[in-house]
């Protein structure tokens, strides 16, 4: 018996050209990978969520992202971005390390990229955990939430929420833990595979990242200054904060233990409040 994650099968490697290549787990990336001769094979579990950041990668692709290495989507030979519930890009070099300020940078750098991408139809469409947190954070939806596993946090936090007037775009919602740092040498830009989209200000996605890095990376409470500039930052702070502690509260694997990070979070935040 084994917990580890079964590779690509034959079917899926065929339909994107590496039949015979032998896959090879890649560690340190976000998530099960197998590269196959160049061609990084990852599982999906949203097919249309796939398919669409394939799609928008590929339309960035002509003008690229500045400081930022983006996956290459490969398609099957049909011309499909998912099979079977399994993407493909071109293998990209690098692995997730904790440079938090970095990946802050990386978020301002691609969204400058995404300001030109129009809003995709499904993102009022989703229901899934990370939609309803979103809607949450932002006071655009309730849903009742577990007190012991963030809700009586998040009631409490709610109630400094205020309106920021910073206008919204597509962004990456969800950087933190996924982008990649090639070791070789700083002239190597960091890597993006795919992209989770929000219609938000670019201001709130960083939030996020740096809620992320005081909850779970080990950042020095400094992050929240170094990036001070931002528009309307105290409360893009708060609405990333609520936005994770809704993502926590919902999530069936979530206890009173993992819910420590977000409080020490939580701390650090509500002195700028």
């Amino acid at each position: 018996m084994t917990d580890e994650p079964e590779g690509p099968p034959v079917h899926v490697r065929t339909a994107f050209g590496v039949r015979d290549a032998t896959p090879r787990p890649r560690a340190h990336l976000p998530g099960p990978a197998w590269s196959c001769d160049g061609v990084l094979l990852r599982p999906v579990s949203d097919t249309v969520l796939a398919a669409w950041s394939a799609a928008t990668i590929e339309d960035l692709g002509a003008g690229g992202v500045d400081g930022v290495r983006l996956a290459r989507p490969v398609r099957a030979s049909d011309g499909r971005r998912v099979v079977s519930g399994w993407s493909a890009c071109h293998d990209v070099s690098g692995e997730v390390r904790p440079r938090h300020d970095d990946v802050v940078a990386v978020s301002l750098r691609l969204h400058r990229a995404l300001a030109r991408i129009e809003r995709p139809r499904f993102v009022d469409d989703r229901d899934d955990i990370l939609a309803r947190a979103d809607r949450m954070a932002f006071g655009e939806r309730t849903v009742t939430l577990d007190a012991e596993t963030g809700g009586d946090l998040f009631a409490e936090l709610a109630r400094r929420r205020a309106a920021a007037p910073v206008v919204s775009q597509l962004v990456h919602g969800d950087l933190f833990g996924t982008v990649l740092f090639d070791g070789s040498g700083e002239d190597v830009p960091p890597a993006v595979l795919d992209i989770v989209p929000f219609w938000r200000p670019i201001e709130w996605a960083a939030a996020v990242v740096v809620v992320d890095a005081l909850a779970w990376g080990g950042a020095d409470a400094g992050i929240v200054a170094r990036w001070g500039h931002l528009a309307q930052w105290p409360q893009m702070l708060l609405h990333g904060l609520l936005f994770r502690l809704a993502v926590h509260a919902q999530h069936p694997a979530c206890t009173r233990e993992s819910l420590r990070g977000l409080e020490h979070a939580a701390r650090v935040i509500t002195e700028l409040l």
